[in-house]
């Protein structure tokens, strides 16, 4: 029978995988602060359940749905993206890379399901069965949405643009 991982097993693969889940929380939420806390309670989630880890690799997926599915009971909340105006805005302390922020303000325009879709299969590269797996939907719903999705960010971009990312590839 398998070991069971311990704490120090929990230790080292928040610390190799901290980075990657914090990436796509952003992509996710757009925002910094709500980022580290999204990957925060997911690890949370997924440390309470860590004695029933077999494999530590497969607590990467494991966390990656946590994260995925918090994000949208987020979304669905009447107080999600409640903001309150005020006179001064707060300094920031991160900012993403120019190269990818006009790209990254596309994508946060799409609606919640295609935003996880895309950030999903192209930046965590999963396959459209692992991407339905943790959105918990079919493979022919990752596929369409994937397919509104791209359309969408290929009417914004211009045919151009579009052009040259595809190009670059």
């Amino acid at each position: 029978m398998a070991r069971v991982p311990g704490d120090e097993e929990f230790t080292q693969f928040v610390a190799a995988r901290w980075p990657s889940l914090y990436r796509t929380a952003y992509l996710l939420l757009h925002d910094h602060a709500l980022a580290e806390d999204l990957v925060q309670t997911a690890l949370l989630k997924t440390y309470r359940s860590w004695s029933k880890v077999r494999a530590v690799e497969a607590a990467e997926a494991y966390t990656r749905t946590v994260m995925v599915n918090t994000a949208l009971s987020w979304f669905r909340r009447k107080s999600w993206n409640a903001e309150q105006p005020t006179e001064h805005l707060p300094e920031s302390t991160a900012q993403p890379d120019d190269r990818d922020s006009w790209l990254l303000d596309e994508i946060r325009q799409l609606p919640e399901r295609q935003r996880a879709v895309v950030v999903l299969r192209f930046h965590a590269d999963l396959s459209v069965e692992e991407t339905a797996r943790v959105l918990d939907i079919s493979p022919g719903t990752v596929k369409s949405q994937t397919h509104h999705a791209l359309a969408r960010l290929r009417e914004v971009l211009g045919p151009e643009l579009v052009a040259a990312v595809e190009g670059e590839s």
